[in-house]
């Protein structure tokens, strides 16, 4: 190699890093797309709108909300895994798309961990174990043992959102906490698991807790433990279930932001800072725990090993509780 020629390659290269480096110092210069993969109206797209909002402040250009649903949510993750990594296209989603389905589903056309920049989680969404007002428990261990009692003759009935789902898993983490054989009935959403408690079709069922306060205050149902550390403001006389004894029912839900893989660590790091300092914003919080939510923010590398821990913990549950989802 020539002196001159390594002289030209050199030029080269320094200019193609200053360009790189001022493309991504300039970003965002064009409109940002967060893909949803639920349909409008729903907690998910509502945290993902409050998000571009303020995103949009922030960077100072558009920032979209695209809701992408179907195949319980493959099809938007799948699309934004394969989309193109620059910084322009975003996921928001829920954690059924990072752990529930890669613990449930043999195969996907994604990988929670190698397919996605991991921006941050912003927000937790404990869930809350209610009671039809008929069954004699006030109480997690009273219901534990009720469904003890009900192991021989099938299994006490408590209803989920289907195979999988959040009040699933969370039925069968209870379950196994009570050493008792339970037997889950689905239903297409909270409106009809809290119909079916209230007629007494099932005893138990677990639901978000902003779409089951407004019946528990209403003393429609009964509701005996919400997870997560700490008891929810919606629910304030409602103990955790490690407060009652049974820390192992330990399901949260949470929403988290992601890029494609490959989107340069700049774009991720604007991303990264931006999202912290929004999470960090009083009125935003507000309208998070409004949401019956919890706001956090869990940066790149929590977010990877929280995905991590519950693929682990859900694998086990699902195996020993024989779900699986094709």
């Amino acid at each position: 190699m020539t002196a001159r020629f390594r002289t030209a390659l050199l030029a080269f290269t320094l200019a193609a890093t200053v360009h790189a480096g001022a493309a991504h110092a300039a970003y965002p210069d064009q409109a940002i797309k967060i893909v949803v993969p639920f349909t409008p109206g729903g907690a998910t797209d509502a945290v993902a709108r409050l998000l571009a909002t303020q995103l949009s402040n922030k960077f100072g250009q558009p920032v979209i909300v695209e809701n992408r649903p179907g195949a319980s949510t493959v099809i938007g993750a799948d699309a934004v895994a394969r989309a193109k990594p620059d910084g322009y296209t975003l996921m928001l989603s829920g954690s059924t798309t990072y752990t529930v389905l890669p613990a449930l589903k043999p195969s996907l056309s994604y990988d929670p961990t190698r397919s996605f920049e991991h921006i941050g989680i912003v927000a937790m969404a404990p869930v809350v174990l209610l009671a039809q007002n008929g069954l004699a428990a006030t109480t997690p261990q009273e219901a534990a043992a009720a469904a003890r009692q009900q192991s021989a003759k099938g299994g006490l009935m408590y209803g989920t959102f289907g195979p999988g789902s959040a009040p699933h898993l969370t039925g069968e983490m209870f379950a196994q906490a009570a050493g008792a054989k339970m037997m889950p009935v689905p239903y297409k959403g909270s409106a009809q698991l809290i119909t079916a408690l209230i007629g007494g079709e099932i005893a138990l069922g677990v639901d978000t807790v902003s779409a089951s306060a407004a019946q528990v205050r209403a003393g429609k149902v009964r509701a005996l433990a919400v997870t997560g550390e700490q008891r929810m403001p919606q629910l304030p006389d409602v103990p955790t279930f490690a407060e009652a004894g049974m820390p192992d029912v330990s399901f949260v839900g949470w929403y988290g932001l992601v890029a494609p893989a490959q989107t340069p660590g700049p774009v991720v790091d604007a991303l990264n800072r931006a999202v912290s300092e929004i999470m960090q914003d009083e009125q935003v919080r507000k309208t998070v725990s409004d949401l019956s939510l919890v706001p956090v923010f869990m940066p790149g590398q929590p977010f990877r090993d929280q995905i991590a821990k519950e693929v682990t913990t859900f694998s086990g549950i699902a195996t020993r509780a024989g779900i699986t989802l094709d």
